[in-house]
């Protein structure tokens, strides 16, 4: 039987700051646990496994996605990422509200699949901003760069399908909106 668990879903471009906002979320909000996806992508310094991700082979995760294990999938920048229905319904049961963190391909899925989820976008407060940010990184070549701003234009026009938009241009008030 279902709990009374509720199914949060936070999507946003790359470079939003969405990562520090859901963070802050997860120490803020009581009863409120992140469902850690599946990735095909490497592991980046300081992740680890079953708490940032399940770092799984592209094999393994074709097999799961095959067996129906996940709520929504998605091919992002070359990876695979995944959100495990079974983890879902294990916390919703216990009580506790779960927090995905999902890109728009994703959303659509979950929409179709958990039909009470509760949806924000989250948009830095400009696309000026959003490059700054991604660029600030040093972490992606300019290619990774134009490739993610790219995208980011993609799902931006797509902020209509989700039940509330967000506009962090500061992490405390986002948090509490």
């Amino acid at each position: 039987a279902r709990g009374t668990g509720s199914v949060l879903v936070i999507s946003a471009p790359s470079g939003s700051g969405k990562s520090t906002l859901v963070k802050r979320l997860l120490m803020t909000v009581p009863g409120l646990v992140f469902s850690v996806s599946y990735t095909t992508r490497p592991r980046r310094p300081g992740e680890r496994e079953g708490k940032d991700y399940f770092f799984v082979s592209e094999a393994r995760f074709r097999r799961l996605a095959a067996a129906g294990e996940f709520a929504e999938w998605a091919e992002v920048h070359g990876h695979y990422y995944g959100t495990s229905q079974r983890q879902i319904r294990r916390a919703q049961t216990a009580g506790k509200d779960v927090l995905l963190d999902i890109d728009v391909q994703g959303h659509g899925q979950v929409r179709k699949r958990l039909s009470d989820a509760v949806s924000i976008f989250l948009l830095p407060p400009s696309f000026l901003e959003l490059q700054r940010r991604l660029r600030r990184r040093h972490s992606d070549s300019p290619e990774t760069i134009r490739r993610r701003l790219s995208v980011a234009k993609r799902e931006i026009r797509r902020w209509r399908e989700y039940d509330y938009v967000v506009v962090n241009d500061r992490v405390p008030r986002a948090s509490r909106a």
